[in-house]
């Protein structure tokens, strides 16, 4: 069976008390002012949605940055917007870590950047509140587990574990948490396309009907549809940006060593402009 793998970009936050967000000048310190926090923590389950509904539980395993750390090139940004870059891993400005916590960031703050003062006042007076990153899920695992409810009663609910992510930034961030039930649909919308579960599609569809149109994007067998050729056309792919090469991996059998063919790319384009439109469709922020 032939799997056509895409993903959408998907962002977490964390709020002040657990990003631990600070910024500190070390006596003796001739550089400047250092942003200090945690963009994400490990084993710490969080709500997606409602689970109990049409949501998940989901948590972060440690090492899940442990591949994208040694390979990648991060940026520290302020809100997602890539106008306000702080700072860079490959310049050498931004630090990022795993420890026994979860994914700390160390990042130089230049003075000459007018919002890097603007962020540092932001802080200092509390009007940045939290930490977000915005990531790639490669690696994760479903399960199910039983949970009390408020009433006393027992339910189902699904965690997702997230064993490798692909980091694109982390962002110092006004709100830490979700202002908005659309804003989590949004973010339950890229964790079912990445899954490719019409069954887990269809189940939460009963209770929030608009994700029944992500069906169109997921074919009877589980894999992500591709819309621009024939199944017997399509090419594997892993899951990543187009043109990124493929990491090898031996626990997933649809994964391969080679990279896409062009016509690969423009499949992988052709789900990314159905999902915008089902979020332009529903109102849903863009990703």
């Amino acid at each position: 069976m032939t799997l056509t793998r895409t993903t959408s970009e998907e962002r977490r936050r964390l709020p002040l008390s657990t990003a631990e967000v600070s910024v500190r000048t070390d006596e003796g310190d001739t550089v400047g002012a250092r942003f200090n926090g945690y963009a994400a923590v490990f084993n710490s389950r969080t709500a997606i949605g409602n689970p109990l509904r049409w949501g998940f539980y989901e948590e972060i395993a440690p090492g899940a940055f442990t591949k994208t750390l040694q390979e990648g090139d991060a940026r520290m940004l302020i809100d997602h917007d890539s106008y306000y870059v702080v700072s860079r891993v490959s310049a050498g400005t931004l630090d990022l870590a795993e420890d026994g916590k979860g994914l700390a960031v160390d990042s130089a703050l230049d003075p000459e950047l007018s919002y890097v003062s603007d962020l540092k006042a932001n802080v200092r007076n509390k009007n940045i509140t939290g930490m977000s990153f915005g990531f790639y899920v490669i690696k994760d695992d479903w399960t199910l587990e039983t949970v009390e409810t408020s009433d006393g009663q027992s339910a189902e609910v699904e965690v997702r574990r997230i064993l490798e992510a692909r980091l694109i930034e982390v962002s110092a961030v006004t709100f830490p948490a979700y202002v908005d039930t659309e804003a989590e649909l949004a973010s339950v919308c890229s964790a079912l396309v990445h899954r490719g579960d019409r069954a887990a599609i269809e189940k939460r569809a009963a209770f929030r009907p608009e994700l029944g149109d992500l069906l169109q994007v997921v074919d009877p067998q589980g894999t992500r549809r591709d819309t621009a050729a024939p199944a017997d056309k399509q090419e594997q792919v892993t899951d990543r940006e187009p043109g990124e090469s493929t990491r090898e991996d031996t626990t997933e059998p649809e994964a391969t060593t080679t990279e896409p063919a062009a016509t690969t790319r423009r499949n992988d384009d052709s789900v990314d402009i159905r999902m915008r439109a089902l979020a332009a469709r529903y109102n849903l922020p863009r990703r």
